[in-house]
């Protein structure tokens, strides 16, 4: 097992890491910006360093001065938690050659998975169901002509990077081009790639994910899925575990194509194969995150699982334990991600000294985050400033729960999204489970000025 482990990233997943680091014996070195300089990842691990000013790109993107404080401070391993350099298929690779182990799959599968055509590609020679498009977009009329083929809307896609960015919905022909042309230029500015795919745009369909882990012994286990359809932008806003639409046969083949995609790329630690679900229960490859992601604590809840930890084990060689006959999904978990932001005021950001901080608690209760009071939020970073999980015997004790929480959460000093949440968790496509990925469109033309 591995004595230091470096955190490459910031905020409430730094935090987790290193407390999941504490509790298994092994001590901690953080690095920040200066405009982190009092946040809460500095002060628990053993050991900080500044690596750079404010802008990502100056300290958190900074592979060289990562890497440096890694070696300088005798770390085995770095653990690059989500966003940031998790997906960076050359940070991986930096960190093989430089004797340091990248907690994640090998940096080949990265770039292979991160590529979103060429994984399209895999899965699709793999046998795993895909949504209907075009692997790469080359020559515009060709594409206009396919799109044409497969009827509209379709939606234009970055084939790197992730987070919403580098996609355009296409209702109309005329509007193909400059759909296109804004989407490239929207991923080469993202992710310094501007090549985009093309796939029919699924409507009234759910986001499922089904969250794999595999070991460096070839074993690979399907944890179960979580309903990630509740999103505004393509961003999520709230996850659950179950997908309370699911039938046992759809989920075991969801869970049985996703081990397959797992194989089929020679995947290792934690991963995502994300699915999208139809009304007729027919499910679609959309891409694989390789990598931890935000909405984990449900999985946790309802499996009894503890994937920071076992990411840890199997980057050191230890097999995991499960079998995917072990796996049982018991009660339901709810997690709602709080971001700083006015909700009511087109999302504005929201930034400033927290003045009062009161966190929920009581049975099944858990707050993922690194602020505190007093603590002043930074404008530079992401607004999500933490996440409510709640888990309970059922799905409707699970939703009073998670209602219950966000009404005695209070964060004073910035704006917040917690009552949105509140007021989706009580509309009636939340409670019965019906909601599609467009749901919050119509929902927020009512309650956003």
């Amino acid at each position: 097992m591995f004595s230091k482990i470096l955190i490459a990233n910031r905020g409430e997943i730094a935090v987790r890491i290193i407390r999941a680091c504490n509790e298994m014996g092994i001590r901690t070195v953080a690095v920040y910006s200066e405009a982190d300089a009092e946040a809460l990842h500095v002060s628990l691990a053993d050991e900080s360093y500044c690596i750079g000013p404010a802008l990502l790109k100056d300290s958190y993107l900074n592979m060289t001065a990562i890497i440096d404080v890694a070696i300088a401070t005798g770390c085995q391993a770095i653990h690059p938690g989500y966003g940031l350099l998790s997906e960076n298929p050359r940070f991986a690779q930096l960190c093989e050659k430089c004797g340091i182990k990248f907690i994640g799959p090998h940096w080949s599968v990265i770039a292979k998975m991160g590529d979103k055509d060429e994984a399209r590609r895999t899965m699709k020679g793999a046998g795993v169901p895909v949504v209907p498009g075009l692997d790469e977009i080359g020559d515009i009329a060709e594409a206009k002509a396919f799109a044409a083929a497969i009827g509209y809307p379709v939606i234009v896609k970055a084939s790197a990077g992730g987070g919403g960015k580098g996609i355009r919905i296409v209702r109309k022909e005329e509007d193909f081009e400059n759909a296109v042309r804004a989407a490239s230029a929207e991923a080469q500015s993202a992710f310094g790639n501007g090549k985009c795919y093309l796939e029919k745009y699924l409507t009234d369909v759910k986001h499922v994910e089904m969250q794999i882990v595999a070991d460096e012994a070839g074993n690979v286990v399907c944890l179960g899925e979580r309903d990630c359809s509740m999103q505004r932008r393509n961003q999520k806003l709230i996850e659950e575990s179950p997908c309370v639409l699911l039938t046992p046969e759809v989920r075991k083949e969801m869970a049985d194509a996703a081990v397959l995609a797992a194989r089929t790329v020679g995947y290792t630690n934690l991963g995502t194969v994300e699915f999208l679900l139809d009304k007729d229960k027919k499910f679609y490859f959309m891409e694989m995150n390789t990598r931890l992601q935000v909405e984990h604590p449900v999985t946790e809840y309802v499996t009894g699982i503890d994937v920071v930890k076992w990411q840890i084990r199997i980057a050191a060689g230890i097999e995991f334990i499960y079998k995917q006959e072990d796996i049982r999904l018991r009660g339901c978990a709810i997690e709602c991600r709080i971001n700083s932001e006015d909700a009511r005021m087109n999302f504005r950001p929201s930034c400033g000294r927290i003045s009062l901080l009161h966190i929920p608690g009581g049975p099944w209760v858990r707050f993922d985050t690194a602020i505190y009071q007093d603590y002043t939020i930074p404008p530079y970073y992401d607004s999500m400033i933490g996440k409510l999980i709640v888990y309970a015997r059922d799905r409707t004790e699970a939703i009073r729960k998670m209602q219950a929480a966000l009404a005695e959460l209070v964060i004073e000093g910035v704006q917040t999204n917690a009552e949105l949440s509140s007021d989706i968790l009580a509309s009636d496509a939340f409670k019965n489970g019906s909601y599609c990925t467009n749901f919050l469109d119509a929902f927020l033309k009512e309650y956003v000025k």
